[in-house]
């Protein structure tokens, strides 16, 4: 035995530090203690073999792990403790002390009877305990944006980016526990997240007053589990462009009784996977007033949806491109429904019941089979209100089998007749004429000597690289609500396919006041001058700087992170140095991508011919396929107002006749025939050199059509 060299009053000297093979476990763990407020230990104290000391260490590691919430406290100890025992020398190598500071070698007592299997295990426990080190640095990654918010007691709180995605995939695909801990939150939006598999627990309990949640183009699926509810304040809810596939109790939506979304006003389930909605719905969202299901697989609706009274709010239901079979004559129970869209389906019947709804002026059911063909055709072409009518009347096959048999047969023959004298008088058949008033004529730029021509420079290449023009000719703005409704449709077209701009970005332009040829291009945001729509000229700089105080001013004026406007695209120019824009041949730039156009191309009730166009990020497919949705949308639009111009004008007054013969004096762009055409021109766009980079549109264009449009190439 070593003789003790302590004297009387004096204290053990303290024992050597570890060896440096165990430096990178005991940094890993002071790191993950100094920045979750523990106060750090250093190699001697994790160490030591002093009871004092151990006691400190394990108290320090359960503060550690208590806060983290990734391993039990105990057990950290003990891993940490098994770490130490297996790597250290003086257990895998019989290395000593002689109680002198220094090292002697001595054999094992039980090496042998341990063997290899032993040996491996503890290094095996090693690697475990440094492996939860790790998992503890990687969750104790800062969220700059959580301790800004409850800094400032915002809100609302939005979180993207690119460094998102790393930080949600080191919490294990989940939203870090640190953020319901933000009970003042009324806003959250977590977008664009690839990583994000489930919102994780605690989100009920901690943001009860949540009223808008916003979890858009992530990975939540194939369910919500912990199920999302109860949400008490919840108002708004996001859930589009995910994979769900399934929303069943318990990992839904919340419970049912109680209803766990009682404030529920929007639900956006679009562009998921969905092969059915819960049966519950209803009872766990009773106040309900929109429902977007557009893009996902349902082939029915639960019938407890339409059960009366069991949602009296709901105004809109959105439904298309699904593979919905069949629509429950339910429906009538709908009583404040004002909006349905279920295109795109395998519907074969419409229930003549849908016309018992009150409040129903807007219906979609194109690109469905329908048994009826002229319901079908008047689907494809008329307004809401002679749909309603027909169906109303009882049509072929529903209420209208109490109509007399020869009654039916005297309407035939007259309406025969009435067609055969206007072919002979020269006049043009209802039905040609019909879909004479859709057709979309595309122009080649062979065919048109002033076509215009968009050049590209490579500044835009890392910033803003994807472009697509079009000129329209032929819209009429004019009558009512018409310029109304195309801006409209432009905006929903934003918030759906271009995913609120961060996909693309839409910008349409008076034809006449573009001078062409134009620029695409990047330029610095001092040296960049537009007039923006109602504003005066400003340098991006500027216009950016005003726009971020006006969006910092409402935010302190409502108490929340949410802007409207211009206000709400801010974000995507984060970190760029420069701008995109679109310059036309006098210098002027027409076009700020994605914030805004210029007040000198500014589109009028006047404006007849306009140019298209649509920026992207992302890829030029994305570009083509919105372009194509935007022009078929002018279609459907120019041929609405053209019927509610003729509406007083139909000769046939018959229900469900359909649309009547045209008259060409109504519209003075109609041609002698009466067809009232849209006319696409080509738009090319080239590099610098003149070398062709796309052509819109091509013969790949415009293929997927509704049977109401007519493309002639």
């Amino acid at each position: 035995m070593a003789k003790s060299h302590l004297g009387p009053g004096l204290l053990p000297p303290p024992p050597p530090p570890p060896p440096p093979q165990y430096w990178g476990l005991t940094l890993g763990l002071a790191y993950v203690s100094i920045n979750c407020g523990v106060t750090s230990c250093g190699p001697s104290q994790f160490f030591s073999g002093s009871k004092p000391k151990a006691h400190q260490s394990r108290g320090r590691l359960r503060q550690l792990t208590g806060v983290l919430g990734i391993i039990k406290p105990r057990e950290g100890f003990r891993q940490a403790c098994s770490a130490n025992e297996a790597a250290s020398p003086a257990s895998l190598a019989g290395v000593s002390g002689d109680g002198k500071g220094k090292e002697t070698t001595r054999s094992h007592p039980h090496s042998t009877a341990l063997g290899e299997e032993k040996l491996a295990l503890r290094k095996r426990r090693a690697g475990a305990a440094m492996a939860v080190a790790a998992a503890e640095v990687a969750a104790a990654e800062p969220w700059p944006e959580l301790e800004l918010a409850e800094r400032e007691r915002r809100r609302e709180l939005l979180l993207t980016g690119p460094g998102l995605e790393e930080r949600v995939k080191a919490a294990g695909g989940r939203l870090p526990p640190r953020l319901f801990t933000l009970p003042l939150l009324h806003y959250l939006e977590v977008s664009g997240c690839s990583s994000l598999r489930a919102p994780g627990p605690g989100l009920a309990q901690g943001l009860p007053q949540l009223h808008s949640l916003v979890l858009r183009r992530n990975a939540l699926g194939p369910g919500l589990s912990p199920e999302l509810g109860p949400l008490p304040a919840l108002r708004v809810l996001d859930l589009s462009g995910n994979a769900l596939e399934a929303l069943p109790p318990g990992e839904g939506l919340g419970p049912a009784e109680p209803p766990g979304l009682p404030q529920l006003q929007s639900l956006n389930l679009s562009g998921n996977r969905l092969r059915e909605l819960p049966a519950d719905l209803a009872r766990c969202a009773p106040r309900l007033q929109t429902l977007n299901l557009t893009g996902n697989c349902l082939d029915a609706f639960p019938a407890e949806l339409f059960r009366p009274g069991a949602l009296p709010l709901l105004s809109e239901l959105a439904a298309a491109d699904n593979r919905l079979r069949e629509l429950s004559r339910d429906i009538a129970h709908l009583a404040s429904l004002k909006t349905l869209d279920l295109s795109n389906n395998q519907l074969t019947e419409i229930p003549a019941e849908l016309a018992d709804c009150p409040k129903l002026k807007e219906i979609n059911f194109r690109g469905n089979k329908l048994r009826d063909k002229r319901l079908e055709k008047m689907v494809g072409g008329c307004q809401t209100k002679s749909i309603l009518e027909y169906l109303r009347a009882g049509g072929r096959g529903g209420r209208g089998k109490g109509r007399q048999e020869g009654s039916e047969k005297e309407d035939r023959k007259k309406r025969r007749e009435q067609r055969k004298q206007r072919r002979e008088s020269g006049e043009v058949d209802e039905e040609v004429a019909d879909s004479a008033r859709l057709m979309l004529k595309v122009l080649h730029v062979s065919e048109n000597p002033t076509s215009l021509t968009v050049r590209v420079s490579p500044e835009v290449r890392d910033i803003r690289p994807y472009i697509v023009g079009a000129v329209v000719r032929g819209m009429d703005l004019q009558p009512g609500n018409a310029l109304r409704r195309f801006l409209n449709s432009q905006t929903k077209l934003h918030d759906d396919l271009c995913e609120k701009r961060t996909a693309a970005t839409i910008a349409t332009h008076d034809l006449q006041a573009v001078r062409g040829p134009l620029l695409y291009t990047a330029w610095p945001p001092e040296d960049l001058k537009i007039v923006p729509l109602g504003r005066r000229e400003a340098k991006a700089k500027e216009l950016v700087k005003q726009l971020q105080l006006e969006a910092e001013e409402q935010r302190k004026q409502k108490k929340r992170q949410s802007v409207s406007g211009l206000h709400r695209y801010l974000h995507l120019l984060d970190g760029k140095e420069n701008y995109p824009c679109l310059v036309d041949a006098e210098g002027d730039v027409i076009s700020f991508p994605p914030i805004t156009n210029s007040e000198k191309t500014k589109i009028k009730k006047t404006t007849c011919n306009l140019f298209l166009e649509v920026t992207s990020a992302t890829s030029l497919q994305l570009c083509k396929d919105i372009m194509d949705t935007l022009i078929l949308k002018m279609v459907e639009l120019n041929k609405s107002t053209s019927e509610n111009k003729e509406e007083e004008a139909l000769s046939d007054t018959e229900p469900g006749a359909g649309c009547g013969p045209s008259d060409s004096s109504l519209d003075p762009r109609a041609g002698k025939d009466g067809q009232c055409p849209l006319v696409v021109e080509q738009v090319r766009v080239v590099d610098l050199e003149g070398s062709l980079k796309v052509v819109y549109p091509s013969k790949a264009d415009l293929l997927t059509t509704p049977p109401y449009v007519t493309v002639v190439r």
